[in-house]
């Protein structure tokens, strides 16, 4: 008997009971269904994860003091300066460049209209290299801005918004605790953040102008440094370059505690990688447990089909066929059950999946999770269903094979 014919006869003979059959591969359904929404739902995470470190800048390395434990409360130690930023970029050949941050408050006042925004630093003119980010309208603040302390600042999208509405806010005045600043430049927009944090709800100015304008201070110490390796192949390489300079410029000996602290962003996202990873792989080996409650029904259902199917075995023998061609009929059966509930499973996955990611965007400010179908779990998954026909399908399909002619003749 051909395959063809066997696929055919088994086809009829899931036809005849259809309630049955459907119930049947529920089990795998929901299965198969379950793993593909939380592997996509696992890669959507990822990849939003794997955006927002892009979105952090290019190749970032991060500098900041090490917190140190006095009487009892964590202080962090103003050790770092502009000029460890300047000689990061003079004398490391892996990085490309290097930025001081030193942060601030206030709220910015434009006419009638005032806004505090979350986010106001200073900085120096190679930020938007470092974070790469680039001026929509205007130009960013030169090293001349820097240099000569000016009031000058860059501003993004959201306080366009709140102050300037429809004018052009390019060469306009605004207060910054009652100093005036001119707007010289407009931010490409970036959006929310992973914590759905308005990425364009900042202002920028020279990290001189913070300092002696908003801070009054003469010192030259800042809050952190943020760096940029000249390519990925390199941060590595440039961390430790980062790390061997100032360990020089603070006469840092070896064994010796160092008062800063030098991060590579590639590795802190590699870590939320595994973390997604490894929850991502524990809900979908939660959601494959209903596969094998799915077998197992399989496994019930085709053991009854045997046994109401007895007469039939023994007129198929009566008739030359052989006990390999009753194993291949059943078998066949079982696995056109998984096959079919594998489909439809993968397809309400990938639904499901799409879903949720829709609801999680709109329900949240900003944050904007990329659809992922997983097509390797959906194959994964539809190889695994059929596995589950052969292994859960071959004891009633041996039962079948092994059944007397004579006595399945006589079965009533």
């Amino acid at each position: 008997m051909n395959f063809w014919l066997t696929l055919r006869i088994a086809f009829r003979a899931l036809a005849k009971n259809k309630m049955r059959a459907g119930l049947t591969v529920l089990g795998v359904v929901i299965g198969i269904a379950a793993v593909t929404t939380m592997v996509s739902l696992g890669q959507s995470a990822s990849a939003l994860v794997q955006g927002q470190f892009e979105a952090l800048g290019t190749n970032v390395i991060i500098v900041m003091p090490e917190n140190r434990r006095r009487g009892g409360v964590m202080q962090a130690n103003v050790t770092l300066t502009a000029r460890d930023s300047m000689a990061i970029t003079r004398d490391c050949p892996s990085v490309i460049a290097a930025s001081p941050l030193v942060g601030a408050a206030g709220q910015v006042i434009y006419g009638n209209s005032n806004f505090n925004p979350k986010e106001m630093y200073g900085v120096s003119g190679d930020y938007p290299v470092v974070r790469n980010w680039a001026v929509s309208r205007g130009d960013f603040f030169t090293e001349r801005d820097v240099a000569s302390a000016n009031k000058v600042c860059v501003i993004g999208h959201t306080l366009v918004a709140k102050l300037f509405q429809t004018t052009n806010p390019i060469n306009e005045s605004v207060r910054i605790k009652n100093i005036p600043f001119r707007v010289v430049g407009v931010l490409e927009r970036k959006g929310a953040n992973m914590v759905g944090q308005d990425q364009d709800n900042i202002v920028l100015m020279p990290y001189s102008t913070v300092r002696k304008r908003l801070q009054g201070s003469e010192f030259d110490n800042v809050n952190a440094i943020m760096a940029s390796a000249r390519s990925m192949e390199l941060m590595s390489e440039a961390q430790h370059e980062i790390d061997q300079l100032l360990a020089e410029r603070h006469k840092i000996h070896a064994g010796e505690p160092k008062d800063y602290l030098v991060q590579n962003t590639t590795e802190i996202a590699a870590v939320f990688g595994i973390v997604t990873g490894t929850l991502t792989l524990m809900l979908a080996s939660v959601a494959g447990i209903s596969l094998v409650v799915g077998g197992v029904g399989i496994m019930n259902i085709m053991l009854v089909s045997v046994t109401e199917r007895t007469r039939e075995i023994g007129i198929r023998m009566a008739v030359g066929a052989r006990s390999g061609d009753i194993l291949r009929q059943f078998l066949v059966e079982a696995v056109l059950l998984s096959c079919i509930g594998g489909v439809i499973g993968f397809a309400l996955g990938v639904g499901a999946s799409v879903g949720i990611v829709s609801a999680i965007n709109a329900f949240t400010a900003g944050t904007k999770w990329k659809h992922q179908v997983s097509l390797p779990a959906g194959c994964v998954a539809f190889v695994f269903a059929a596995a589950v026909g052969v292994f859960f399908g071959f004891y009633p399909a041996r039962r079948a094979s092994l059944l007397d002619p004579i006595e399945a003749l006589r079965y009533e």
